[in-house]
């Protein structure tokens, strides 16, 4: 059957194996999420149909940030693909870092890229990343416990609500916390977390004038609220938890709830992987009370080619397989609809075989609903929801959630920590020049 698929998606991305490519091998960097190794996992159809084999390089979200940057700040030329977001593609392909991704086939149908995703990996109309999948954040609960503790999940919460029905949930005699939140240091971790969270009760990184606002009220009130929230509901070390610690532990059955990345829907659901598949519900990410700004985030894992690589060709023949029609279909024969890479293309959410799936709706809904061009209450002069989109933002905003994590690890305190965050970003913003 593999095979068969894979064959089907060389005819219509029309690949050509010659004895030149059987010689080609290409280097890809990715992030160690399940979506990403089940790619893996189908590598050789690939190879049995172009002759290009495929070397992979795993690394953890924080890692993986570290190394391409570094290799495309030096031109290190150590990778043929990157897995990079849409902070960096707009930024990378406006330095003439990546390869232009022009020229895609007909078949591969680049006008089906939501447009969400295809405005936010693209630079002056170029598009230099292909989505592998698409996503914003929601509430992943179990329904359960939300039933034990005689509450009903709103479609749309609020944090106040998300606070009570934590602590109602929770039950540290059975190890269940009421809740799951990332805590860990990184701009894309624990950082994109916090500053969503801050959106939602009016806090931002920037005023008009570029001047830090962490000496503000709004920043004070979501870190307050969250931390509280944390120790009150949460699992011991949360400081040190991101994506892949906080699927494990609800797919353990010790979350009540997490709030995170659209895309873990199929993890915490698929019976192979998790004791709560059948257990579980969704809902839209909260706001505060009285703030009509929800805390749900843009993001898109994506597949870009390095300016350099003597591989471009290839890299783009792969790049057109993984993230194309025919790749979704062949995972959902052999996995079923719900393991698909979800979030990039229309047609997938047009598909009625698609649209069975309990949480595709929710999904669609809390991508179309994030505006990176407007993503705080009050205005801001940066593109970005869990990021600003400028090139200083990933160094200033790694320090700044490390000084979080201390909070979360009862290291210091709030005021401390927002402290530290204003007058690192001050000195950082005025010596870039803003």
């Amino acid at each position: 059957m593999y095979l068969k698929n894979a064959l089907r998606a060389a005819t219509a991305l029309t690949f050509v194996a010659t004895a030149a490519a059987h010689a080609q091998t290409i280097t890809i960097a990715t992030v160690n999420n399940g979506d990403m190794i089940r790619m893996q996992g189908y590598t050789d159809n690939f190879t049995e149909a172009t002759g290009i084999d495929v070397e992979w390089v795993t690394l953890e979200e924080n890692v993986l940030r570290q190394r391409v940057t570094t290799d495309i700040t030096t031109k290190g030329g150590q990778f043929d693909i990157m897995t990079i977001g849409m902070y960096e593609t707009p930024i990378w392909g406006a330095n003439d870092w990546l390869v232009p991704l022009d020229g895609l086939s007909a078949e591969y149908d680049v006008d089906d890229i939501l447009p969400a995703m295809r405005n936010g990996l693209s630079n002056d109309g170029t598009l230099y990343a292909a989505p592998f999948y698409g996503e914003s954040s929601m509430v992943m609960y179990r329904t359960d416990l939300m039933e034990k503790a005689g509450l009903e999940m709103p479609e749309a919460p609020t944090w106040q609500f998300i606070r009570e029905a934590a602590a109602a949930m929770t039950d540290r005699d059975n190890e269940i916390n009421g809740i799951c939140l990332r805590g860990k240091a990184g701009w894309g971790e624990g950082g994109a977390f916090i500053t969503v969270t801050a959106n939602s009760f009016g806090a931002r990184w920037f005023d008009e004038d570029w001047k830090p606002q962490f000496d503000q009220p709004e920043w004070k009130d979501a870190l307050t609220f969250f931390v509280d929230m944390m120790n009150e509901s949460g699992p011991a070390g949360y400081a040190t938890n991101g994506f892949n610690e906080n699927l494990s532990l609800f797919q353990q059955g010790k979350c009540g709830m997490w709030i995170d990345a659209t895309v873990a829907a199929s993890f915490v659901t698929n019976p192979d992987d998790s004791t709560v598949a059948d257990k579980v519900g969704f809902a839209l990410a909260p706001n505060a009370e009285g703030v009509d700004k929800r805390s749900n985030w843009l993001w898109a894992w994506a597949l870009a080619i390095p300016a350099g690589t003597e591989q471009a060709d290839a890299a783009k023949q792969f790049i057109e397989w993984a993230t194309s029609k025919d790749y979704i279909e062949l995972v959902a024969e052999n996995e079923g609809w719900a393991n698909v890479p979800p979030g990039a293309r229309t047609s997938l959410y047009e598909n009625p075989d698609y649209q069975a799936v309990p949480f595709a709706q929710k999904t669609l809904e809390s991508i179309l609903s994030a505006d990176p061009n407007n993503p705080t209450v009050k205005p801001v002069p940066y593109v970005g929801i869990q990021f600003a989109a400028i090139p200083e933002f990933a160094g200033i905003a790694t320090q700044v959630s490390q000084e979080f994590s201390a909070v979360y690890a009862g290291q210091q305190s709030v005021d401390e920590a927002l402290a530290k965050a204003q007058a690192f970003t001050a000195e950082e913003m005025e010596a870039a020049g803003y």
